[in-house]
């Protein structure tokens, strides 16, 4: 067993598991540094076989591929079987295998500013996944004090530019937010872009960041509109201060 968990991978492979690192390190805006101690192995072994001055062994690959929750054994010799024609999403969303993206399925609680109190943040819950009535990742919120507002949408993975896309569109109006790929912690920042109710049947299209943070890494969420007096207050706010700050979305000024 130590034998096979040992075993170096080819030179072509190797190339191909570095060049996906590397892709998924700037994707995710996460440093050589983390993404070693997520997979527990010294930064010194991974400098060396991202810069191809040592092959990747098996063990080494699998370490980070629990790490970055991807597949990066991609050659011909340990590719899996090309997926039933039912398990592919339409290239309206992206044309992603549902085996490609189960690292998005999961139950997140959901950060935005609250649109009614400036200093108060709105949270509820969404899950995201593969429902194969429509051979693709969708997503459902639930647990919203406005329950009115939950909504039910696609989830677009396109590969060109690296950000996830979670639509609605009912009766021909539009909700769309635009995430990053999840980071080693299994976060996702970005922008949505909605319509905010105001009286009666006023609508004022609005804008603001959001968060995505998995339910695992808050022991107990608070839901609804969170304001600071809140146990989770500091910690909300956190997440969302890290979208436009680190950043993960640009606000301009007018």
């Amino acid at each position: 067993m130590q034998m096979q968990a040992d075993k170096q991978l080819s030179d072509e492979q190797s190339r191909e598991i570095a060049e996906t690192i590397r892709e998924e390190l700037a994707r995710r805006r996460i440093s050589r540094q983390a993404l070693a101690e997520q997979a527990k192995l010294s930064l010194s072994t991974l400098e060396k076989v991202l810069g191809g001055r040592r092959p990747f062994t098996l063990a080494t690959t699998v370490r980070l591929e629990q790490a970055l929750g991807v597949s990066l054994r991609k050659s011909p010799a340990v590719v899996a079987p090309p997926p039933a024609a039912n398990d592919v999403a339409p290239d309206s969303l992206g044309s992603y295998a549902h085996r490609a993206v189960t690292w998005l399925e999961d139950v997140y609680i959901t950060l935005r500013p609250s649109f009614g109190d400036k200093d108060a943040i709105f949270a509820y819950r969404t899950e995201i996944v593969w429902e194969p009535k429509v051979s693709s990742l969708v997503f459902r919120e639930g647990e919203r004090t406005d329950t009115a507002y939950e909504h039910t949408g696609e989830v677009a993975v396109p590969h060109q530019s690296g950000f996830i896309y979670l639509v609605i569109i009912k009766h021909g109006q539009h909700r769309v937010i635009t995430v990053s790929r999840p980071t080693v912690a299994g976060e996702m920042y970005g922008i949505i872009s909605t319509l905010r109710a105001g009286p009666g049947s006023q609508l004022t299209p609005i804008a603001a960041p959001i968060a995505y943070v998995p339910l695992k890494n808050i022991p107990k969420p608070s839901l609804g509109r969170v304001a600071a007096d809140d146990a989770n207050y500091a910690l909300y706010r956190k997440h969302l201060r890290r979208t436009v700050e680190e950043p993960f979305a640009l606000f301009l000024p007018a």
